[in-house]
């Protein structure tokens, strides 16, 4: 397509220089529907970003908006803090019929605060009260937020610099396949937890990712989740599991650790949980931690009543049978993997792998540079692609669950086209 050169005087001369997506996309986008984003100019972008996975149901859908403009138009309550509503109510009561109770989950709900990093430290700083203990154990590669509590556990050389200070309180260990087979799981985590002199803290907790975005796709076995799950009750630690960007339905199964068959202590949730883009989070934990004080851990918008609003409608309009949203989501994943499979049985000498689950996918090459490229040239060809892992080495593909298969496939045809010619 050709575009034009977008004004964009007003964010390089105004905006912090800490911008990081629009520079790879730039045009200044006025709206969006569905998979599609339209910059001020009219031109078209096929969206395989989806809001960073806040947007599973696609922007602007149709079913939630109305809900919205409804809610809106009749004056509802759009600010709340923790003050009972009937949006809230009604969040509460469909997430219980429609998520927990149908998956045997026994989950209280916390509102933290309106992003994930927000559950992120409430799940920390609940397990540390719970057990009395201050230590965090995490993973290679993996992220968990930007404020000095979810950076603490974030593996990201570059982001944990951003600090300022000593990230404390929290020891990595290697995620699943981290030592290419080589090393039986949990070898080193469980010998640093038996022996008195090896300077590890008892750990209050364990916060793992099922499939970590940021930190480049990386995809954990359901068998090692299940040994992390019963190492966790062996050595009195509470299993967290991260699903911001990876619940909501967006590998397959609401839950990503569903198809594990385990039941974390404590799971968060944020990024499509609004279903509409909005600010929203939730820490769910069995009701045993339940060991708050009222006000212990508040803010201000953690009671973003426009929110509750769009996820009802959301889990009303996907998840009222479920199991048809779970088919869909891995009809189209087995679609993304084909297209995969095509791209790097073409470049066979450059792909170094593909991998994913659901909805969401990674394509590593051996140059690490190229990753970039094949993101550049895709916004050239009309297609807004991210890259992840900790040297931008991996596309990522993570589309809205709502996509069409030909919009599937357009997509993919761009990324195979934009790989053959960064070669």
């Amino acid at each position: 397509m050709t575009i034009t050169q977008p004004d964009l005087s007003v964010f390089e001369t105004l905006e912090s220089e800490v911008r990081s997506y629009c520079r790879g996309w730039p045009a200044v986008f006025d709206r969006a529907q569905g998979s599609r984003m339209y910059d001020e100019d009219g031109h078209a972008y096929l969206d395989f970003f989806a809001g960073a996975g806040s947007l599973n149901y696609g922007h602007n859908n149709p079913v939630l908006k109305r809900a919205l403009i409804d809610y809106l138009e009749r004056d509802g309550v759009t600010h709340g803090l923790d003050m009972s509503t009937t949006a809230k109510r009604t969040f509460l009561r469909t997430f219980q019929d429609l998520v927990l109770r149908p998956r045997d989950l026994p989950y209280k709900v916390m509102f933290p605060g309106p992003t994930g990093t927000n559950a992120v430290e409430s799940a920390l700083k609940l397990a540390r009260k719970v057990k009395g203990r201050e230590a965090i154990v995490s993973f290679t590669n993996a992220f968990h937020g930007m404020s000095l509590g979810s950076l603490a556990v974030t593996g990201n050389a570059f982001k944990r610099a951003g600090a300022g200070i000593p990230l404390v309180h929290g020891t990595p260990m290697p995620f699943d396949n981290y030592f290419d087979g080589q090393v039986p799981d949990f070898l080193w985590f469980e010998r640093l937890l038996e022996d008195q002199g090896s300077g590890l803290n008892k750990p209050a907790a364990v916060i793992v990712e099922t499939v970590q975005g940021e930190g480049g796709i990386n995809v954990a076995r359901p068998e090692w989740l299940r040994a992390l799950k019963e190492l966790c009750e062996r050595q009195d630690m509470l299993l967290i599991v991260d699903d911001i960007q990876m619940g909501c339905g967006r590998t397959g199964a609401f839950f990503s650790f569903e198809e594990a068959g385990i039941t974390p202590d404590i799971v968060t949730v944020s990024k499509s949980i609004s279903g509409y883009g909005l600010p929203m989070s939730l820490c769910l934990f069995k009701p045993e931690l339940d060991v708050w004080e009222p006000g212990e851990h508040n803010g201000t918008f953690r009671g973003n009543n426009p929110a509750f609003v769009t996820a009802t409608a959301a889990l009303e309009t996907y998840w009222t049978d479920g199991s048809a949203m779970e088919k869909q989501t891995r009809t189209r994943g087995e679609q993304v993997e084909q297209a995969l499979i095509s791209v790097t049985e073409e470049n066979l000498a450059d792909v170094k792998e593909y991998r994913g689950r659901g909805l969401v996918w990674g394509l590593e090459f051996h140059d690490k540079a190229r990753a970039s490229r094949v993101a550049r040239r895709a916004f050239e060809l009309g297609l807004l692609i991210e890259t992840s892992g900790p040297e931008s080495e991996v596309v990522k593909l993570l589309p809205a669950l709502t996509i069409t298969p030909e919009e599937l496939d357009e997509g993919l045809s761009i990324v195979s086209r934009a790989v053959r010619e960064t070669a």
